[in-house]
C-alpha cells in the first residue's frame, strides 16, 4: 500500500486544471490542508514522536559484541567508519573472521567495511537461526492465530532468503525487520546501483510472488539483468536496499521527513561503505581482483584512536605483510560509481541524503516521487545528475506537492521549474510499474545504471534530457 491510496485515491479526478488557471494554486492548497488534517485525525499527533528501536536479537547482537574480545583483543566499535573496520578484518586470518561471523552474525553480516563473503556468510547463519525461531512460534499456543500466520509468513521468507546463490548483504529481524540483497558482483563492480523503495517495505514485503517488481528484490533484479543486457561490457551489480525503517501505509510518517532523514544517514553509511568492503573483499577472499582498481585515497581515513589498531610488538610476520599489502591496495582501490534509483516515498530518503553523499554518487533518479524535500534540483546540494519520471497513471500526481506545517515534500520533481531530467516512463502503469521488464522506464533506467547516458529517452517535455556534459 502507499500513501493516500488507502483513502482510495481521493484526491484523483479532483478536476483541477493542469493548466495553471486562477484560483487552482489555492485550491489544491486547502485540500492539502483538508489532507493534512484528515492524517492527524485518523493516526492522531502522536504518530510524529520519535521512533524508537526495538529490543530484540540485533540490540543482544551488540551488547554481547561490545563486551567480546579475539585474541586478547578487543573489537571495533560496529559504528566505527567502515575503512577502519576494513582495516581491522584485514589484520585477521579467515579463520579469525569465521569465528566473528559464527559468533556475532547479527553484528558481521551489517557490518559496514566487512569483506563482502563474510557479511554473507554470517547473514546466512543469522537467517537459519531465524528462520528455527519462526518454525517453533508456527506452533507456539501461547501466540494468537495472527501471531503465529505472522510466524509463518517469516517463516517462508527466511526460507526464500537462504536459497543457495542469494547474496544478503544486511539482516536484522527485530520487529518488521531489514535486508539487502546484492544482484551481480559487488566486489568488481564499477558501476553500482541501488534501489531505494518506499512506503510499506520490511522483511515481509521484501520479495513478493505476485507483483513481484513492485517489490525491492524483484526491482532489484530486473535493474541488473537489464543493465547486463543493455552494457554486457561494463560491470554492475546492484542492491536491494530495504535497510531503513519505512512508513507503515497512510498516516503522519508516510507525509513527513522523520523515517526519511534516518534513512537517509544509513543510505549514506551505505554508499561511503563501498569502498572499504571492497578493499576488505580483496584481500580476505581468494581472486580478489586488485589490478582493475584505479587510483584514489578511501574516504573517511580516522585518526590513531582505533582500539582495534594491531599492536606491532605482538604481530606475527605474516600478519605484518598482510597489512602492509592491504595499506597499499588502500591507495589504489577507487570507489565504484554509484547511482540511486529511488521510488515513492524512497525519493524523500535521496532528497535528503543528496547533499551528504560522496561524489562517488554520479546519479540519483526518482520515480512516482512525492517530493524529495527541495524546491528544486539545485536545493538537493548534489552534483550528481537528477532524474525524475512518472507515468501517465501514476495517482502521485494528484498529491499536492507541497510542504504544511512539515508535513508533504515539497516540489514536484518532473514539474518543468524544478529542474530534474525528465525521463520517458513509457510502458510503465500505476505507481508501481517502473521496474517491470520490457518497458522504457526500466530501460532508462538501466542506461542511466551503466552511465549510457547517449541511449536515455526523454521525455517528450524535456527533449534535451540525455545530453550530459563530460566531467571536466
Amino acid at each position: 500500500m502507499t500513501y493516500f491510496s488507502a483513502l482510495g485515491n481521493p484526491l484523483s479526478g479532483s478536476g483541477f486544471a493542469s493548466s495553471g488557471l486562477p484560483g487552482t494554486t489555492a485550491w489544491r492548497a486547502l485540500l492539502a490542508l483538508a489532507v493534512v488534517f484528515v492524517l492527524l485525525a485518523t493516526t492522531g499527533w502522536t504518530a510524529v514522536r520519535k521512533h524508537h528501536a526495538d529490543a530484540g536479537p540485533r540490540a543482544s547482537a551488540l551488547l554481547a559484541w561490545e563486551k567480546g574480545s579475539l585474541a586478547g583483543r578487543p573489537l571495533p566499535d560496529p559504528d566505527a567508519p567502515a575503512g577502519r573496520i576494513a582495516r581491522y578484518f584485514a589484520s585477521l586470518d579467515t579463520a579469525q573472521q569465521h569465528t566473528l561471523a559464527r559468533r556475532y552474525p547479527l553484528v558481521v553480516g551489517n557490518l559496514a567495511g566487512a569483506p563482502l563473503p563474510l557479511r554473507y556468510r554470517a547473514n546466512h547463519t543469522a537467517l537459519r537461526t531465524a528462520l528455527r525461531v519462526e518454525r517453533a512460534r508456527t506452533t507456539d499456543e501461547r501466540l494468537t492465530d495472527e501471531g503465529r500466520h505472522e510466524a509463518t509468513r517469516r517463516m517462508h521468507r527466511f526460507a526464500s532468503m537462504l536459497r543457495p546463490g542469494r547474496q544478503i548483504l544486511s539482516f536484522d529481524p527485530t520487529g518488521r525487520g531489514h535486508a539487502a540483497e546484492v544482484f551481480g558482483d559487488l566486489a568488481h563492480a564499477r558501476r553500482v546501483s541501488v534501489v531505494v523503495p518506499g512506503v510499506d517495505t520490511e522483511l515481509l514485503t521484501f520479495e513478493k510472488s505476485a507483483r513481484r517488481y513492485a517489490a525491492p528484490v524483484g526491482m532489484a533484479d530486473a535493474l541488473q539483468k537489464e543493465q547486463e543486457a543493455a552494457a554486457p561490457r561494463v560491470r554492475t551489480a546492484t542492491i536491494a536496499w530495504a535497510d531503513y525503517t519505512a512508513p507503515v501505509g497512510l498516516g503522519v510518517d508516510a507525509a513527513s521527513g522523520e523515517l526519511a532523514q534516518e534513512g537517509a544517514a544509513r543510505l549514506d553509511r551505505l554508499v561511503r561503505s563501498l569502498p572499504a568492503t571492497l578493499r576488505a573483499t580483496a584481500h580476505s577472499a581468494p581472486g580478489g581482483d586488485e589490478a582493475d582498481s584505479s587510483a584514489q585515497r578511501a574516504a573517511h581515513t580516522t585518526g590513531s584512536t582505533d582500539r582495534s589498531a594491531t599492536d606491532p610488538s605482538t604481530t606475527d610476520r605474516s600478519t605484518t605483510a598482510r597489512n602492509t599489502a592491504a595499506r597499499s591496495a588502500a591507495g589504489r582501490t577507487a570507489a565504484p560509481k554509484v547511482s540511486l534509483f529511488c521510488h515513492s516515498y524512497g525519493s524523500v530518503v535521496c532528497g535528503l541524503a543528496a547533499g551528504r553523499l560522496p561524489s562517488s554518487v554520479t546519479d540519483i533518479a526518482v520515480a512516482g516521487s512525492p517530493g524529495m524535500r527541495a524546491d528544486n534540483a539545485a536545493g538537493l546540494r548534489t552534483r550528481a545528475h537528477v532524474w525524475a519520471m512518472r507515468d501517465h497513471d501514476d495517482w502521485i500526481a494528484d498529491v499536492p506537492h507541497m510542504d504544511v506545517g512539515g508535513l508533504g515534500h515539497g516540489a514536484d520533481p518532473v514539474a518543468d521549474g524544478f529542474g530534474a531530467r525528465h525521463l520517458s516512463a513509457a510502458g510503465a502503469e500505476g505507481h508501481t510499474g517502473y521496474f517491470v521488464p520490457h518497458t522504457r522506464s526500466l530501460a532508462n533506467f538501466a542506461a542511466v545504471g551503466t552511465g549510457s547516458y547517449q541511449d536515455v529517452t526523454c521525455d517528450s517535455s524535456d527533449p534535451e534530457c540525455s545530453f550530459v556534459p563530460e566531467p571536466r
